[in-house]
C-alpha cells in the first residue's frame, strides 16, 4: 500500500471500501468493454449495446427504458444505473452460471492519477471497521459470488485460501470478506494508490479544486466513498447511564444482556452471544406499517436471522392473545441448527414496543435495574449487566467544511443515511461541482450494486481528464510556437 499521501493529486477518493476499490481499478486504466462473444440474454438490451465501444459513458435512461416491461427480472428498488451494470456483470443473477457480458482491457493512457484514503487499518471499509461487537463468523447477506470485485474474484480468493472450489450459493463469513478485500489491492496492482489508517478533515474548495487542511493536499476532483454504516445511531439521553455497561458479556453470567433494536445489527449481537446467555430484547413491532427487515429472511437461506425474527414474532403474538385463549397448535416447523443451539424459552425474553422509563445503576455500576413499561401500561423491572443499543447505523461527511456541506444542503454532524443523496443520485452522481458519490451513498448498499456508480463516475472523471489533457496540449503547443 502507499505509505505517504501526495501533496497534489487529480482525484481524491474518501473511503477504502469495495466501491473505492472498484473505482481505483478503473482509474488505473482498466476499461470495461461490452463482450459481443457473451451477449446479454435480454435481446433488447443487447441490440442497444452491440455497437458500444466501452461501458463508461452510457445513456442510462435509454438503455433501461424498457426494464419495467421486460420479461427479465430487473430490480425496481435500486437506481437504474446500478441495476444496468449489475445485470451486465451478472446477467444470470445468483445462478451457477458465471458468464458475464463485460470484459476488461488495460489502456494505461486512460489512467488517472488518484489516491484512495480510508481510516480503517486495511482496505475494506465497514467490513473491517465494524462498530458493533459481533462475531466475525456470521454469514453475509449476499451470496459469495455477489461480492466479487473486478480482476480478482471471490472464487479465486476462496480457492487460494481454502484449496477448494467455492460452494454454490454459499454465504461467506465477514472475516472471509475482510480477508478478500485486504488482498484485493495487491492482487490487481492498485495498492500504490491506497492509503489506510488516515482520517482526513477540513476539506474545502480551493480555486478550481479542493484543499485538505488536515494534510495539506490539493486535488481537482473529489469522490465520496465513505459509506453509510460507519457509526451506530446515538443512544437516547435517558439511556446514557446504561452505556457504562459493557456492550456484550465478557463471560457467561446469570444476568441479562439488554439488546435494543429490531434489525440486522440487533440480530448480529444476539447471534454472537454465548448460547447460554440470557437476553432481554426490546424491539419495535409494527409488521403492517414498519416491518423488521428480518422478516424477509427465509429460513433456508438465512436460518439465524429467520430464527431471531421468529422469536420476536412469537413474543409479540403471545402478548396479543387473551388470557383465557390457548394458542392454536401450529404445524411442525423444521428447526435449523441455530434454533437448536440454545434454550430460547429459558434464555430469551422479547419485549415488543416496550419503553425504558427508569434506570438505577447497582453494585458499583456493574449492573442496572431497568424499569420498563409495555403497550398496556404495565410497569415492571429487569436486572441487566450489559447493554447494546443497536437501532441503526449511519455515515458521516464531517470531513467536509461548511462551504461544501452547504452546497449539498447538509448540516455539520448530520447523520448520512441511504436517503441522504438518493434524490440527487437519481438525477446525477455529481452532487456538487466536482464532488461525486459512489457505493452505498447512492442509496444501494449491496456490493453488487456498487459497479453502476463506479462505472458512471469513472466515465465522468475520464471526460474531465480528457478535456484537461487537450487544454494542456493546446497550451504547450502555443508556448512552443511563441519561443
Amino acid at each position: 500500500m502507499a505509505r505517504t499521501l501526495p501533496r497534489q493529486v487529480d482525484v481524491l477518493v474518501i473511503g477504502n471500501g469495495p466501491s473505492a476499490l472498484i473505482l481505483s481499478y478503473i482509474l488505473h486504466g482498466h476499461i470495461p468493454i461490452y463482450d459481443l462473444a457473451n451477449p446479454h440474454p435480454d435481446p433488447i438490451l443487447h441490440e442497444k449495446l452491440k455497437h458500444t465501444r466501452d461501458l463508461l459513458s452510457l445513456n442510462i435512461d435509454e438503455l433501461t427504458q424498457h426494464f419495467p416491461a421486460s420479461r427479465f427480472s430487473y430490480s425496481t428498488q435500486a437506481l437504474p444505473v446500478n441495476v444496468l451494470y449489475d445485470t451486465l456483470i451478472r446477467p444470470y443473477g445468483d445462478t451457477e452460471d458465471n458468464k458475464t457480458c463485460v470484459k476488461w482491457t488495460w489502456d494505461p493512457a486512460r489512467a488517472i492519477p488518484h489516491v484512495v484514503v480510508g481510516d480503517t487499518t486495511q482496505p475494506g471499509g465497514q467490513w473491517v471497521g465494524n462498530p458493533v461487537h459481533s462475531s466475525w463468523s456470521i454469514g453475509t447477506l449476499s451470496y459469495a459470488r455477489m461480492l466479487s470485485l473486478p480482476g480478482y474474484s471471490f472464487d479465486q480468493f476462496f480457492r487460494e485460501a481454502f484449496d477448494c472450489d467455492l460452494p454454490f450459493a454459499s454465504r461467506p463469513s465477514r472475516r472471509d470478506v475482510a480477508d478478500y478485500l485486504a488482498r484485493y489491492a495487491d492482487k490487481v496492482g492498485i495498492a500504490d494508490s491506497i492509503v489506510n489508517g488516515v482520517y482526513l478533515s477540513g476539506i474545502r474548495r480551493h480555486g478550481n479544486g479542493f484543499y485538505v487542511s488536515s494534510h495539506g493536499i490539493r486535488c481537482e476532483q473529489l469522490v465520496l466513498a465513505s459509506g453509510i454504516f460507519g457509526a451506530l445511531n446515538p443512544t437516547r439521553s435517558l439511556l446514557q447511564p446504561l452505556t457504562i455497561l459493557p456492550s456484550s458479556p465478557q463471560v457467561l453470567t446469570d444476568s441479562r444482556l439488554l439488546v435494543v433494536g429490531s434489525g440486522f445489527t440487533a440480530a448480529d449481537v444476539i447471534i454472537s452471544t454465548h448460547p447460554g446467555q440470557k437476553i432481554l430484547h426490546i424491539f419495535k413491532w409494527d409488521p403492517s406499517n414498519h416491518p423488521s427487515p428480518l422478516r424477509s429472511c427465509h429460513q433456508d437461506a438465512y436460518p439465524e436471522y429467520a430464527g431471531v425474527y421468529r422469536r420476536m414474532k412469537t413474543a409479540a403474538l403471545s402478548l396479543q392473545l387473551p388470557l383465557d385463549t390457548k394458542p392454536r397448535p401450529r404445524p411442525h416447523r423444521r428447526m435449523s441448527m441455530f434454533d437448536k443451539s440454545r434454550e430460547w424459552d429459558a434464555n430469551y425474553e422479547g419485549l415488543p414496543n416496550t419503553e425504558i422509563i427508569g434506570i438505577d445503576l447497582k453494585d458499583n455500576c456493574s449492573r442496572a435495574l431497568v424499569r420498563l413499561q409495555n403497550d398496556e401500561g404495565e410497569i415492571f423491572e429487569r436486572s441487566v449487566s450489559s447493554f447494546a443499543y443497536v437501532v441503526g447505523r449511519h455515515g458521516t461527511v464531517d470531513f467536509l467544511e461548511h462551504d461544501l456541506l452547504d452546497e449539498m444542503h447538509l448540516q455539520q454532524g448530520q447523520p448520512i443515511s441511504a436517503r441522504t443523496f438518493r434524490h440527487a443520485a437519481q438525477e446525477a452522481l455529481e452532487v456538487a461541482k466536482r464532488v461525486f458519490v459512489i457505493g452505498s451513498l447512492t442509496g444501494d448498499s449491496l456490493i453488487r450494486f456498487s459497479y453502476g456508480s463506479c462505472f458512471s463516475v469513472a466515465g465522468n472523471l475520464l471526460k474531465g481528464w480528457s478535456r484537461q489533457a487537450e487544454t494542456q496540449s493546446v497550451a504547450d503547443t502555443t508556448h512552443k510556437d511563441q519561443l
